[in-house]
């Protein structure tokens, strides 16, 4: 038998971004910051998260030293082909310390040692993982599974946009978060169930690396949750960048912003996402198109992405080029235009947001300074998650299993990439 990948986007090797070359978002018809070998981890942060409690819901599928075991295993391929040995965030005083501060602001410390590759390093490593499988593994570059294939309550294969049609015992789906509203579509149409993820939307935070030195020199990434009073809703911290740059994405023609660091090249900015999760009940069945309609909005008004200064924001002013330049954090994400991000987002996030910055000025203080900059809309597509079985395949279709953010059952690389691991095991055993 023979393992067949079917990719959106081209090899890695060909994959080129004109926003890391410090050029303005075209946008692409196919991101290739999003799509090709590699997926959204060649060129993420490459932050590798070592704890069953961060990065995804595996836990809900098997026992907590079964997924210990999976992430150590994954680490331990990670390491082979040149990830960083260097484990931040093993200093349980220091730890124990930002937990304390936290909790005197009211905010829950989410911790996980982290190995971080960089932006740079990511793209490598996984280069060479394509490198070591290009002899073994067919890999057919930009042609994309357009359909599955179900006779019976039973995958048969699919058919690929350029109309192969591809037979096949096992079928792995694993879209990514770019394709994560394919999945939910195919999924739909064949009656295989979904239910709705948390919809996660928010701004991405850029200020004086300085600001959060003090945390991000002990744990390099924070993870934090506050419940907002207002409305009671959880805000959290994610994907924090130190010393990073602002960049942009393209999901499906509507771009969103995120952020990136490295492990050679440095800005004096720290950035982090801020997102306010809502769970939405029937008749509510888009979450994914609604955090579209949100970044689309974004864009409509600036034709990508806006950027604030969080005192123009308070002071309910729009942002102008002067007033960025006037500011004490100049961006690093060139192409983002100086905007209100009131005329964006729903009050109910604005508030949440605001209220996450003010109980994060008191564990880093300046956090809430007046140039500190808000970009919008960084969303995360992974809110439909399909119903699974423990051993990940889908719930009345055999033989078809789905996997990673796309499936709406991770949200990180390291779960990402172990849920593929356990899959893989299953279907040998199987086979």
């Amino acid at each position: 038998w023979k393992v067949v990948i079917f990719e959106k986007g081209p090899e890695i090797g060909k994959r080129k971004c004109l926003v890391r070359e410090g050029q303005k978002c075209p946008p692409c018809k196919t991101c290739n910051l999003l799509c090709g070998w590699g997926g959204a981890g060649a060129f993420s942060d490459g932050k590798l998260t070592l704890s069953s409690n961060v990065g995804g819901h595996l836990a809900d599928y098997m026992d907590e030293s079964h997924l210990n075991e999976l992430i150590s295993y994954t680490d331990s391929i990670y390491l082979s082909y040149g990830a960083d040995p260097v484990v931040h965030g093993t200093d349980n005083n220091d730890v124990q310390e930002i937990a304390r501060q936290a909790k005197l602001a009211e905010l829950k410390l989410i911790h996980s040692p982290i190995r971080h590759m960089g932006s740079d390093k990511s793209y490598f490593v996984l280069k060479k993982m394509y490198e070591e499988l290009a002899g073994s593994v067919e890999f057919y570059p930009k042609d994309p599974a357009e359909s599955l294939i179900i006779d019976n309550n039973e995958v048969k294969g699919l058919v690929t946009k350029k109309g192969k049609v591809i037979d096949a015992k096992y079928v792995i789906v694993a879209p990514g978060r770019e394709g994560a509203g394919w999945i939910s579509e195919e999924f739909r149409k064949h009656n295989i169930e979904c239910e709705n993820n948390a919809v996660d939307i928010g701004v991405r935070v850029e200020l004086p690396a300085s600001i959060m030195e003090e945390l991000t020199s002990k744990l390099y990434e924070v993870k934090l949750v506050y419940n907002a009073p207002t409305f009671g809703d959880d805000v959290r911290t994610f994907c924090m960048n130190p010393y990073g740059e602002v960049v942009c994405e393209n999901y499906e023609g509507v771009t969103t912003v995120n952020g990136h660091s490295y492990a050679d090249k440095k800005t004096e900015y720290t950035n982090f996402a801020l997102l306010v999760s809502n769970k939405f009940t029937e008749p509510f069945k888009e979450p994914i198109k609604y955090g579209q309609y949100i970044a689309g909005l974004a864009n409509m008004l600036s034709g990508g992405v806006l950027v604030q200064r969080y005192g123009d924001l308070l002071s309910g002013r729009r942002s102008t080029p002067a007033k960025i330049a006037d500011g004490t954090v100049t961006p690093t994400f060139k192409g983002a235009v100086p905007g209100d991000l009131s005329l964006v987002l729903p009050y109910r996030h604005l508030t949440n947001i605001i209220e996450m910055i003010e109980a994060l000025d008191k564990v880093a203080p300046g956090v809430a300074s007046r140039y500190t900059l808000l970009y919008g809309i960084e969303v995360k597509f992974y809110s439909s998650r399909v119903k699974l079985s423990n051993e990940l395949e889908t719930e009345g279709v055999k033989n078809l299993f789905a996997i990673g953010d796309g499936a709406g059952i991770t949200r990180g690389l390291i779960q990402a990439s172990a849920s593929g691991v356990y899959a893989a095991r299953v279907i040998c055993e199987r086979h």
